[in-house]
């Protein structure tokens, strides 16, 4: 250890009360910041599940423009066979194949557009949650004639399990699609655009009505989590050498809107980071300056001894520098052993217990530890105590020696 490393540890121990009261500001920010930044990403993992679980999946295969143009005649051929193989290729267990086609919904009383999902029940409720949100009744058994509605369509439509529902379409060969189904369930997501329009009927049932044969629109895959999404979608790229036709859509081109809403959030978020390493910055700041008005005659002997501005400027930078990487160690330490507690035993606060069990989600959240959320934040309030040693060292290059030497 040279001089200089030496004289920068000693000098942060002149008044060690003051250091640990720093060291701990930022021990303690750092240790807020692994916790909200471990608890926001847990809260986002749980969003996109929420938001995907749902109805979209974490990827789907559908044909080239269906994804935008939702037209009944851009449709698989076989698709039950075609989710059997996406299952074998990805060795997954939560694929299943679904056919979409909008009609209008009569009852006794009104009439309103739906968009009638056939999909195969024994099968859904792995990709999807709305078999899991019932609030009456029972899913699909699939038998022909049955059908599971929204909360809101069943309310617009003045039905209930037992009453049955026209549904009048077009046919993918151009045919007139007109059937019967008894309401068996009924849904009720929490998502009012989803419950206003949710109609479900058994993927056989509904080639039938809308003339498919044994079409369908997409194979519907979820995944564990989302690391593994890449290396799947990589995979299905292989069928697309015999079907090019077919595309390969992801979560984040399924719903882009909720990648844009996780980086909004983000954003407003470390504006309240932001202000915390502000405070602490400030603190370091403080503590350096009072150090350098301090050392003052000091500086003027070393000054008038030959030793550079620039030197010493760097023994300021330098004990700053040792201080806050004592901050960073601790808070790091220390945060990290609190998140890793909380991925075990998991976060909840009062009323998210009743709220998540609504929707089908877990009740509390595992917020993950990465190095992302160990790191960022404390890195920055590190950069943020070395921002703040820059003005304390500046002062030193206008020093001059006499004055300094005289300074009381």
């Amino acid at each position: 250890m040279n001089i200089t490393w030496r004289l920068a540890w000693r000098n942060l121990w002149r008044h060690w009360r003051r250091t640990w009261l720093t060291v701990g500001a930022m021990v303690f920010c750092n240790m807020l910041l692994i916790f909200l930044i471990s608890v926001q990403l847990g809260s986002y993992q749980m969003m996109i599940d929420n938001s995907l679980g749902a109805f979209t999946g974490h990827l789907q295969l559908q044909h080239e423009g269906f994804d935008e143009e939702q037209r009944i005649r851009q449709s698989m051929p076989a698709v039950a066979e075609r989710a059997r193989q996406v299952q074998e290729l990805l060795g997954a267990e939560a694929v299943a194949a679904r056919g979409i086609a909008y009609a209008l919904a009569s009852s006794e009383e009104r009439s309103f557009g739906i968009q009638v999902t056939g999909v195969e029940p024994e099968r859904e409720p792995r990709v999807s949650t709305l078999p899991g949100l019932l609030r009456e009744g029972r899913y699909l058994s699939g038998a022909d004639g049955e059908i599971v509605v929204g909360a809101l369509l069943a309310r617009n439509l003045r039905v209930a399990p037992g009453d049955e529902i026209t549904i009048l379409g077009s046919g993918r060969d151009g045919s007139f699609a007109a059937a019967i189904a008894t309401v068996v369930g009924i849904v009720d997501s929490g998502i009012p655009d989803l419950d206003r329009a949710l109609a479900q009927v058994s993927l056989p049932w509904f080639q039938t009505v809308f003339s498919m044969g044994d079409h369908g629109h997409s194979v519907v895959v979820r995944l564990p989590n989302l690391e593994q999404v890449p290396l799947a979608v990589t995979t299905l790229q292989a069928l697309r050498a015999e079907h090019p036709e077919l595309v390969v859509l992801d979560w984040d081109q399924l719903q882009p809107g909720l990648r844009q809403a996780i980086r909004s959030d983000m954003a407003s978020a470390w504006v309240m980071y932001g202000v915390l390493i502000l405070l602490v910055a400030f603190s370091v700041l403080n503590t350096q300056l009072m150090s350098v008005l301090e050392r003052t005659r000091e500086f003027g002997v070393m000054l008038a001894l030959g030793v550079s501005p620039g030197r010493l400027a760097r023994l300021v930078g330098l004990e700053t520098a040792l201080l806050a990487a004592l901050g960073l160690g601790l808070g790091v330490l220390l945060g990290a052993l609190l998140a890793l507690y909380l991925q075990q035993a998991g976060f909840t606060f009062p009323g998210m217990e009743e709220m998540n069990a609504r929707f089908n989600l877990p009740e509390r959240i595992y917020p993950p530890v990465t190095l992302a959320s160990l790191l960022w934040g404390p890195l920055t309030v590190f950069l943020g105590a070395l921002l703040a040693a820059v003005y304390p060292a500046l002062r030193l290059f206008g020093l001059q020696p006499v004055a300094a030497m005289r300074a009381t």
